[in-house]
């Protein structure tokens, strides 16, 4: 097992760490002000759009697609430090046109899609002309149990007509197409219910109904709440075989999880960065708030969590590579819950740390410890995984 980066990763990296420092953290603040400036909270800031010009050019650029037709052809080993750079500063994947759920999205539409949903669909994707969608989570169901969706596709004829409800349909607000997922055989075996479907998002009976708040804040791209009233796609729009959508689904979730875990991961050490400069410069009675036992026991406990959580998912990462996604879930579940709660937990003393200064958007950490709590529920709930691995470590004790 060997997680030394190769002399091309590397060379990666650098170059990455170097647009990163000269562009991305420079434009941090810029993104927000950007957005409140136009008195839209979904509003698409200008200096995105500027920062996706200058990283195509660089060739920093669809680094998540191991298929080398598509991406820069890297194993998820490789592309692991990458996407810990980009974890950084919230919104920097989407610069790389390596942020979710256009990732994932485009893994499928890759591995699965038809010549005719390649052009339409993905070939805009990896340019990064148009956003998507991913459509899963309902309301009215338990979102770590997708045998329970009730959003249904009904055939009538040579079309589909999709009836539901969904909510944390993340990226909708700019999203060109959603792919959807609803039950087309209800009475079919629990894994065969439910079929993917490539839905323009301006097709009649889509509708936006909002953007759910989460923690009181709203996001650019959407956490969002859309029904679809009769809507009539046709049979080709159809991602998989009738049938199979949880088994494409998986596809996806896979590889998402690990990317959000390298994400995490990056996301964290930053913040043990941010705890360690604030620790330094801020003076309380009697000297830098950094000579104070518990604060030096934030960041030494801090740094402990990020690395081991880094090596928990470079070895998921590395198994995903040399035995397959589906022999690696138990690695891929133990990462996305460490990932995530270590996120958590790292991001709480930073805030800590930096004093009332922590809780406000002048310093990114409370819009990273939003996110971070998010994970702890996306792509299923840490309980969920935590399940998964206690019945795995069962079965091998007889």
């Amino acid at each position: 097992m060997d997680f030394a980066p190769t002399a091309k990763v590397n060379a990666l990296r650098q170059r990455l760490v170097e647009f990163m420092e000269r562009l991305v953290y420079p434009g941090e603040r810029t993104y927000y002000d950007q957005i409140e400036a136009s008195g839209d909270p979904h509003h698409r800031p200008k200096i995105v759009e500027e920062l996706k010009a200058k990283a195509k050019e660089a060739g920093l650029w669809n680094l998540f697609l191991p298929d080398p037709r598509y991406g820069a052809g890297l194993t998820t080993l490789e592309y692991a430090p990458l996407a810990e750079v980009m974890g950084r500063v919230l919104w920097a994947s989407e610069v790389f046109n390596c942020s979710a759920p256009d990732t994932g999205n485009m893994e499928i539409l890759a591995q699965f899609g038809t010549d005719a949903q390649k052009k339409e669909w993905l070939e805009p994707m990896l340019d990064g002309r148009i956003r998507s969608g991913f459509s899963m989570t309902e309301p009215s169901a338990a979102g770590s149990d997708p045998t329970q969706l009730q959003t249904s596709a009904t055939r009538d004829g040579p079309s589909f007509v999709i009836t539901g409800r969904k909510w944390f349909t993340t990226g909708a607000m700019h999203a060109v197409v959603l792919i959807v997922a609803a039950v087309t055989d209800a009475g079919a075996l629990r894994h065969r219910r439910v079929s993917l479907f490539l839905v323009p998002r301006d097709s009649p009976g889509v509708t936006v109904v909002r953007a759910v708040p989460v923690y009181g804040a709203l996001s650019s791209s959407g956490e969002c709440e859309v029904t679809f009233t009769s809507v009539r796609v046709p049979a080709s729009n159809l991602l998989g075989a009738e049938g199979e959508g949880f088994a494409v689904a998986q596809a996806r979730l896979g590889p998402g999880r690990i990317h959000h875990c390298m994400r995490a991961v990056g996301m964290s050490d930053r913040a043990v960065e941010l705890m360690a400069r604030r620790a330094k410069a801020r003076l309380v009675v009697g000297g830098p708030l950094g000579e104070k036992q518990m604060v030096q026991d934030f960041i030494a406990k801090s740094r402990i969590e990020v690395n081991a959580a880094r090596l928990v998912v470079l070895e998921a990462a590395w198994k995903m590579d040399t035995a397959g996604k589906k022999e690696a879930w138990p690695e891929i579940s133990m990462a996305k819950v460490l990932c995530a709660q270590t996120a958590c937990r790292v991001l709480d003393r930073a805030i800590q740390v930096h004093g009332a200064l922590g809780v406000t958007d002048d310093v990114p950490l409370a819009a990273m410890w939003r996110y971070a709590r998010i994970l702890r529920l996306g792509d299923g709930a840490d309980e969920i995984h935590k399940v998964k691995i206690a019945e795995h470590e069962m079965k091998r004790w007889p």
